[in-house]
């Protein structure tokens, strides 16, 4: 069966990378699935999404002239079921998956709590943002002779 843009088949994950995965399609072929096609929200690891051996339900999404397929298993989900309700002010319904852009608050959580998780978040982001720009700096060293 000859694969079209734009339909839904099945296929099996043979391969995981930190960039995508490779889906098996009929016929023997094989697409990729870019990171930000595996699902709907944020993927930081591929791995708590699939996993090898897995067969999964994929939309071709281009097929170029070099024989490459792009895959995405996102945009090959059931949509979710619609309500009636308005859309809230801050959202927009143009926006992709309407996704609330604001994080939602809980009432449990205090400023003292907020201020000690944003704290420990950009300590760790300066710290691994320190360590990446470390081997960067010089190129060589100096050595004095004596």
């Amino acid at each position: 069966m000859a694969l079209e843009v734009g339909t839904c088949v099945e296929g099996k994950v043979t391969g995981i990378t930190k960039f995508g995965a490779f889906v098996e399609l009929e016929g023997g072929q094989t697409g990729m699935v870019h990171i930000s096609e595996v699902a709907p929200t944020y993927v930081k690891e591929i791995r708590d999404h699939v996993t090898e051996n897995q067969q999964v339900k994929v939309k071709i999404l281009n097929i170029g002239e070099d024989g490459k397929i792009s895959l995405s298993i996102k945009k090959a989900m059931d949509p979710p079921a619609r309500t009636n309700r308005s859309t809230p002010r801050h959202m927009s319904p143009g926006r992709p998956g309407g996704f609330e852009w604001q994080p939602t608050r809980t009432e449990s959580s205090n400023f003292e709590e907020m201020m000690s998780r944003f704290k420990q978040t950009s300590d760790e982001k300066m710290l691994d943002l320190k360590r990446s720009l470390d081997g960067k700096h010089g190129g060589f060293s100096r050595s004095r002779k004596s």
